[in-house]
């Protein structure tokens, strides 16, 4: 028999769990659900003497009393904030526990506070600023009605449920959020779920991504031990999927899941698949950190810039200059008479991004400083995470930029990301955009949390009357070019390419 013991995550309590918990009792398992102290609804309950190690014994109340014998496994499931607690609980009673389930929740770190749950940076600056200056302050206050996307996407909450999850928020003991976590290393041996929520910007597939690029953060997740599912659905699947989250909690009970792929395995990760199209075998000019792929054309020729999505761990090789892709669409710029060019910028991690919003303005100097280039004719091409960075040349398009392109951009920060700047929002840049066109590539297999941002670019766009002009390809998924190298791919390709390079003629 399973028993479930559910831990919610920051400033809400055990009746977030209620429809969950009723299809897993109607399956046959055992459930508890966790009324963290000072998180039950009551308001004023929380004092300034909570802290995680308060909620980390309300866990492991919980385990004691969830009954014995080898016919009962216990199964900690974590939301948000919640999985801190489940982690300090789970090393604690580790002989009890079967498998820990992170809901929708990075991986809590040994000496992390979970202050690393919220991404918003605004937000994070202003709780530790708080905390230095007056020993850690008051409490938390829980969010209104309309602040909840702050902490998450509420994507397919019913509106009666984010009533009720308002009306019933408690403030969150700062405490809890700025004490570091303290892991043994009996936790590390317990098999792990995660369950990830594609409207809040998370998918197995980006997941992958970052274990191909080798992040050390995340190469541990390749662990067979681990296991991953999806659901469609935002941040808080327990209000909105509440059948389907039963359902994979089940099956996460029962060993099943998707395990990722270690690097090194047989097939060649999407970033160092072959360019869809066959393109000139032109070797690239390099100078620092970039390539120019020059056209058999007399005179300076406009230019193409692709700029690289991420983040992409310090590191990483071959670097994204060269990479078959950015590559492919640099040569065939250069074989339709424009300049490609490719080049690495420092998008490491989602703090990175004024570094390497700078290291594009560098490169698109550098290329407009070459006489072999026509300085008055650049278009600007960004790829998925780099899409973040074209909000710099939206706001304020100098004359020379002809054309701004985007092949499945993130067009809006996404909080499971984590924390970025707030100027990286294309989404309000794009208002003052005037007359720049824009080519926007858009896949119909998208993870949800980035459709949502290019569909939110896209109403924006026509409410300033934004001329984009939008690729559809309707069977693609992120970074279509590798992922479906299909005949509908290439046309997508080409047609993209056409546009810009139409805009750079005029």
């Amino acid at each position: 028999m399973t028993e479930f013991i559910l831990v919610p995550g920051m400033f809400t309590g055990a009746h977030v769990w209620e429809d969950t918990a009723a299809h897993l009792a109607s399956a046959g398992a055992g459930v508890h659900t966790a009324a963290l102290t000072g998180l039950d609804g009551a308001p004023g309950a929380a004092t300034d003497t909570i802290d995680l190690e308060t909620h980390i014994a309300d866990v492991l109340a919980l385990i004691d009393s969830a009954g014995t014998g080898r016919d009962r496994e216990i199964v900690l499931v974590g939301h948000g904030y919640g999985t801190y607690p489940v982690l300090g609980a789970a090393g604690r009673r580790a002989e009890r526990i079967a498998r820990i389930i992170s809901l929708d929740t990075a991986p809590g770190q040994d000496g992390m506070p979970a202050l690393a749950t919220v991404t918003d940076p605004a937000l994070r600056e202003e709780l530790a600023t708080r905390a230095a200056a007056e020993g850690n302050g008051p409490d938390l206050a829980a969010p209104a009605r309309d602040a909840w996307q702050r902490w998450g996407s509420t994507a397919g909450i019913p509106e009666a449920a984010l009533d009720r999850l308002t009306a019933l928020a408690s403030p969150q003991p700062l405490r809890t959020l700025l004490q570091p976590l303290r892991l043994t290393g009996e936790a590390g041996s317990l098999p792990v779920t995660g369950v990830l929520c594609n409207a809040n910007g998370s998918s197995i597939e980006l997941v992958q991504q970052q274990v191909d690029f080798g992040n050390p953060a995340l190469l541990p997740l390749a662990d067979p031990r681990i296991s991953f599912f999806e659901l469609p659905t935002g941040h808080w699947p327990m209000l909105s999927l509440p059948d389907g989250l039963a359902e994979v909690l089940l099956r996460a009970a029962a060993g099943e899941g998707h395990r990722l792929s270690a690097p090194g395995s047989a097939e060649p990760p999407t970033h160092l698949r072959p360019f869809p199209l066959d393109v000139p075998e032109l070797r690239g000019e390099r100078t620092g950190n970039v390539d120019l792929y020059l056209p058999d054309a007399e005179g300076p020729r406009p230019a193409v810039l692709f700029v690289h999505g991420g983040p992409v761990p310090a590191g990483v090789l071959p670097t994204p200059r060269d990479w078959p892709v950015l590559q492919g669409y640099a040569r065939y710029a250069a074989a339709e008479g424009a300049v490609g060019v490719t080049f690495d910028h420092r998008l490491h991690d989602t703090a990175g991004y004024p570094r390497a919003a700078a290291d594009v303005a560098a490169a698109v100097e550098q290329v407009r400083a070459d006489p072999r280039v026509d300085a008055d004719r650049i278009a600007l091409w960004f790829f998925s995470g780099g899409g973040l960075m074209a909000a710099d040349w939206l706001g304020r398009p100098p004359a020379w930029l002809r054309c701004l392109a985007g092949s499945y951009p993130v067009m809006a920060p996404i909080p499971a990301w984590g924390p970025v700047d707030s100027r990286f929002r294309p989404v309000d840049a794009v208002a003052g955009a005037g007359t720049l066109p824009v080519v926007l590539t858009r896949v119909g297999r998208e993870t949800p949390g980035i459709a949502a941002t290019v569909e939110e670019f896209l109403d924006a766009s026509t409410k300033h009357g934004v001329d984009v002009e939008v690729v559809d390809v309707p069977n693609g998924h992120h970074s279509f070019e590798t992922v479906d190298p299909t005949e509908e791919s290439r046309e997508a390709v080409r047609r993209a390419m056409r546009s810009v390079l139409g805009h750079l003629s005029v």
